[in-house]
């Protein structure tokens, strides 16, 4: 299955924090059919703070399947996901992580993700996750 990686766990691993996350990342680069998407990319190079980091993560992120986020149907079903959690009481995230949960939420493909704007979606909308990943890799090792 392939795992589609969050701008927040990309900039931690490109700035060397030791999380979870970035442990799971860097166990699975090469192993796993990581993903990544056009917004992802353009966050993550938009926090780059050289040159030389930007060209680095542009040629390290290019390597793997970038989905293009956005058009009609995946916006129309990311309004109707924010709707649905503002009738729950929840705090809608931005835009940008509205597109990424709905596309995970729509595609299946797990989210690796140390954000919690992405709470909400896996709390109300069954975003699949990491965590939800490793339950199945688990489960599959007993």
């Amino acid at each position: 299955m392939q795992v589609l990686v969050d701008t927040s766990v990309w900039m931690d691993y490109f700035g060397g924090r030791v999380n979870p996350q970035t442990d799971w990342l860097d166990r699975a680069l090469g192993r796993e059919p990581l993903v990544t998407a056009d917004l992802i990319l353009g966050e993550v190079l938009n926090g780059m703070a050289s040159d030389l980091q930007w060209e680095e993560a542009r040629r390290a992120l290019q390597r793997f399947r970038v989905y293009s986020l956005g058009g009609l149907e995946l916006t129309l079903q990311c309004a109707e996901h924010q709707r649905r959690l503002r009738s729950r009481g929840a705090i809608v995230p931005g835009q940008v992580d509205c597109l990424i949960a709905t596309f995970c939420i729509r595609t299946g493909f797990p989210l690796l993700h140390s954000d919690p704007a992405f709470q909400p979606f896996e709390r109300h909308l069954g975003l699949p996750t990491e965590r939800s990943f490793r339950v199945t890799e688990q489960a599959t090792a007993r």
